[in-house]
């Protein structure tokens, strides 16, 4: 990682003092780049593979289904991972952790690594981590100790912060948010840092951004850097209806009409910057893509209304044919959806690091070019 300039010099004792295989449980779902899918790896039953995924950069499920999931398949949805090396050097690099850098919040221990890491730069009284799953957070312990590492970690999920240890000159999230709490602007030093990955509902991806506490301590704002995959903060996550429901309570009143966005919503494009805008520009909107193809060819991606008015839309793309739409609801999302899609074309396309963010008392505003926008 050194040669490929993600390793900072500063970090190298950390990386190869405490290593990301000792943190590692021993059954794990390692991502596979050929097979696109999280394989099942179990140390005592293939300790060459287990040992060569945890020395790679690959991102590893740890837990599934909040620790409800048995067995080797995968489950539904990864609750706990470790991001690859060059991932969590990466987010390290973002905190600037220089000179008169003192006290660190970390919220989403994981399994203990990044705390490790950050222990062994700073020290041990100087780190305070919170980790809402109580098995996770004892077995992170455990991991740390036999570095002789015991910083403190907490059990809880560390969106109201922690008032004892404050103010922290750094704050860093290892799991992605859609609100960032105001308490921990409350609890940060003037110009500290709070480095974080957020997104919106509209899409399941991430996007770290660097946000530096103003002087008078009552305001965070800075840049979107990069697409970060994570786990989603328990709190904070999209629990929609199951859409068969929509569709037998309100489906006979849905308007139908054509699309003329068609295909393009799956482009790697959208998956991209563009879904990114597209969620800042369609507030309180949720999209989920149908997991398989209809027997026709058909693919639909919903479109939910996080707001409470019920309302919905539903796109049915088709390989030979236009595409389609059905909307329901006070809100047409639909409408909304192709009106921010034409904006960020008469916008220049622009990508993450064009937009910013900015969090006070009263919510989080983001912003394209400058902060005034």
């Amino acid at each position: 990682m050194s040669a490929a300039g993600v390793l900072a010099p500063d970090w190298r004792a950390a990386y190869e003092e405490v290593p990301r295989a000792a943190f590692l449980p021993p059954l794990m779902w390692p991502w596979d780049a050929e097979q696109r899918a999280h394989v099942a790896v179990s140390r005592s039953r293939d300790p060459g593979t287990w040992h060569a995924y945890a020395g790679s950069d690959a991102p590893i499920v740890t837990q599934w289904d909040d620790g409800e999931h048995t067995g080797l398949t995968p489950g539904r949805l990864a609750t706990s991972t470790a991001l690859g090396p060059s991932v969590v050097f990466g987010l390290l690099a973002d905190l600037r952790l220089g000179e008169g850098v003192g006290r660190v919040l970390e919220v989403g221990t994981g399994t203990g690594w990044t705390t490790a890491l950050l222990a062994h730069r700073l020290s041990v009284p100087a780190v305070t981590s919170f980790e809402i799953d109580e098995s996770v957070a004892a077995l992170a312990r455990q991991r740390l100790r036999r570095f002789g590492l015991t910083p403190e970690v907490r059990v809880g999920d560390g969106l109201s912060g922690y008032t004892t240890q404050a103010p922290y000159d750094r704050i860093v999230s290892c799991c992605g948010l859609r609100e960032v709490p105001y308490a921990w602007i409350e609890q940060s030093a003037p110009g500290a840092l709070i480095v974080l990955p957020w997104g919106t509902h509209f899409c399941s991806a991430d996007v770290l951004v660097a946000l530096r506490v103003s002087g008078d301590g009552r305001s965070a704002s800075g840049r979107f850097l990069r697409p970060l995959e994570c786990t989603r903060a328990r709190g904070q996550r999209w629990r929609g209806g199951a859409r068969a429901e929509y569709l037998r309570e309100t489906g006979a009143k849905a308007q139908r009409s054509s699309a003329w966005i068609g295909t393009d919503i799956l482009d790697s494009d959208l998956l991209g910057s563009a879904r990114f805008a597209l969620g800042l520009r369609v507030p309180r909107c949720a999209t989920a893509v149908a997991p398989t193809v209809g027997l026709d060819g058909s693919l639909p991606v919903w479109f939910h209304d996080t707001g409470g008015t019920g309302s919905w839309a539903c796109l049915v793309l088709r390989p030979d044919a236009e595409s389609t739409v059905l909307q329901y609801g006070e809100r047409k999302l639909w409408l909304e959806v192709e009106a921010a899609y034409r904006w960020w074309q008469s916008a220049g396309r622009p990508g993450y690091g064009d937009f910013g963010l900015t969090v006070d008392a009263e919510g989080a505003r983001a912003w394209l070019g400058d902060a005034g926008r």
